[in-house]
């Protein structure tokens, strides 16, 4: 047996009435079933099987470095109870991979101890890019005439552009909406006509770009929020009445991100912009309060990536038009001069929106190390500030000062002032 299995030394072989008995340790299955197979060989059914399999961590630790080979830093310990595992791994997947293995040899004995080495802080790069664009045309017409006598009268309401007074027409004047940008009135035989027009054309853009950055630890959620938060009325019933209470809802460029570091060259993130906008067009009046709604884009997503690589999120498009004709029957159908019969609005509006995200792992700086836009900043003295003007002042040299600064620019490879702001 010690010829065909040289490296199992923990097996006893005892002499028995019926046969022999087999027992001690063997290091696995696949060696326990070669050594009943030699057994029986020599002993057709009169081997009594008391061996365990056990694996040494020695042995343990050489399977770990075949299916591990770049862990060189993790130790495999005999405890009392099983086996200890300590040191440092390169990833939280190398991790779980170390820690099922020693599962499957020592199943409820693993002591782990060990810790994900590398750096664990993250730092997002976000990129939001939209720009919206919208069309709105617009053409009504609104009319009324009476004649010299007041006997005959007539006018049109398409549209809302104009509406009966309280008083009745034509003792009173005609009320007048505010999109109504123009009035004409002439006069032919006597009548008096009076042309109430909405010709409108307006386009609008809207760019919106923002660029957050935000650092966590692996496996913690990050937020941010560039915008701000709008009130909105909330009534409650009570015994003595309704009671108007206020709710703050946020709203503009917003982001929420957790990482995850798998490896040293390997982040999962779990991302989720937000891009919303107060749109008054569409809000609802509560107690008396117009409370705005809010036109959202968001995206939710999972991706891995290498620290420093980008992802980009696009074809986030819309695109709707509206078109609504509000006519006279017959009378709205003539050409040309249907136009004074018909009231015809046109809205389009596109949108895309972009995202990049770009994850990179980050050490804390030495402050001492680290440049502010505030280091060339110098307080002007009086003179500086009421006679010349100037919100900045001028850095004052010495003579040993200034030889020692071009000496230091000089060995630096730098030729005049550099930094963030130089004074004017």
């Amino acid at each position: 047996m010690q010829q065909v299995l040289p490296e199992e030394r923990s097996i006893q072989v005892s002499a028995t009435a019926d046969g022999v008995t087999l027992s001690g340790t063997v290091s696995s299955k696949n060696n326990l079933s070669q050594v009943l197979a030699l057994a029986e060989s020599h002993f057709p059914k009169k081997v009594a099987n008391a061996l365990k399999v056990e694996i040494s961590p020695t042995r343990f630790k050489e399977i770990l470095h075949q299916v591990l080979p770049y862990e060189k830093n993790i130790q495999v310990t005999l405890t009392p109870e099983g086996i200890a595992l300590s040191g440092t791994v390169s990833s939280a997947a190398n991790l779980s991979q170390a820690l099922a293995m020693g599962e499957t040899y020592f199943p409820g004995k693993v002591l782990n101890l060990l810790q994900v080495g590398g750096i664990h802080q993250v730092m997002l790069e976000v990129r939001v890019a939209e720009i919206s664009r919208s069309l709105l045309k617009r053409l009504g017409v609104n009319f009324n005439y009476i004649s010299g006598s007041g006997n005959n009268l007539g006018l049109s309401l398409l549209g809302n552009l104009t509406g009966l007074p309280s008083g009745g027409f034509p003792s009173g004047g005609i009320d007048v909406s505010t999109v109504v940008n123009g009035i004409l009135r002439f006069m032919a035989g006597g009548t008096t006509w009076t042309f109430f027009i909405d010709a409108l054309k307006e386009e609008g853009l809207l760019n919106i770009l923002a660029e957050p950055t935000l650092i966590t630890l692996s496996g913690k959620t990050a937020n941010f929020l560039a915008g701000g938060e709008f009130p909105i009325p909330v009534p409650q019933g009570t015994g003595a009445g309704t009671t108007i209470t206020i709710e703050y809802k946020p709203f503009g460029v917003g982001l929420s991100f957790t990482p995850t570091v798998l490896s040293e060259d390997k982040i999962n993130m779990q991302v989720a912009p937000e891009v919303s906008q107060l749109d008054f067009s569409k809000g609802v009046s509560v107690g008396g309060y117009l409370v705005p709604s809010l036109s959202t884009r968001r995206v939710s997503t999972v991706v891995e990536l290498a620290d420093g690589q980008s992802f980009a999120i696009a074809g986030l498009l819309s695109h709707d038009i509206r078109e609504i004709a509000s006519k006279f029957p017959v009378l709205g159908e003539i050409p040309v001069l249907g136009a004074l019969f018909r009231s015809s609005s046109f809205q389009k509006n596109e949108t895309e929106l972009i995202v990049i995200v770009t994850p990179h792992l980050v050490k804390p700086l030495d402050k001492t190390k680290q440049p502010l836009p505030t280091d060339q900043y110098i307080e002007p003295d009086d003179f500086e500030f009421y006679l010349m003007g100037q919100l900045e002042g001028k850095e004052k040299k010495s003579s040993s000062q200034a030889t020692s600064s071009q000496a230091s620019d000089r060995s630096s490879g730098l030729e005049g002032k550099f930094g963030y702001i130089i004074p004017k």
